[in-house]
């Protein structure tokens, strides 16, 4: 389960992240995206329509939690589509880097953990080599952690 805590502690992870799409248009926050597809496969959602499904059943706290935008007083969660372009387009190695600071931060208080990993279809790096992503839960504190390869 993703506590509000870890919900927060992520947009403030992928700050640093470097934008890939064009200023022009941009209606959710990339640390927004981010955090919501991050906190979706944390969950145990695959896929693009997982993540959006997962999205869209958030609760306004928790979207407000996850920085999302306002529209009209209600928190707008990205769509499919904006899911899907973000993570197509982020560069993997700044991804990788603020995953891996969330991990150091939050999995400092785990002694034995549970690891599960997926390679990632059609996701290839610059050499060619496929995506692989690792989920981890800490056996005492029972809390998720994820890391990219």
């Amino acid at each position: 389960m993703l506590s509000a805590q870890h919900m927060e502690s992520l947009y403030s992870f992928f700050k640093g992240v470097p934008d890939p799409r064009r200023t022009h248009g941009q209606r959710h926050r990339l640390p927004t995206v981010l955090a919501i597809t991050v906190g979706a496969i944390l969950c145990g959602m695959h896929g693009y329509q997982a993540i959006s499904d997962w999205a869209q059943s958030l609760g306004q706290k928790a979207r407000q939690r996850f920085g999302c935008r306002v529209v009209n007083g209600y928190f707008q969660v990205p769509s499919m589509y904006v899911i899907r372009d973000v993570l197509l387009r982020i560069d993997p190695v700044s991804l990788d880097q603020a995953l891996q600071l969330w991990n150091e931060y939050y999995g400092q208080k785990d002694t034995s953990l549970a690891i599960d990993g997926k390679t990632m279809k059609n996701a290839l790096d610059e050499n060619g080599r496929q995506t692989h992503i690792m989920g981890v839960v800490g056996h005492e504190t029972n809390n998720c952690y994820t890391q990219k390869k």
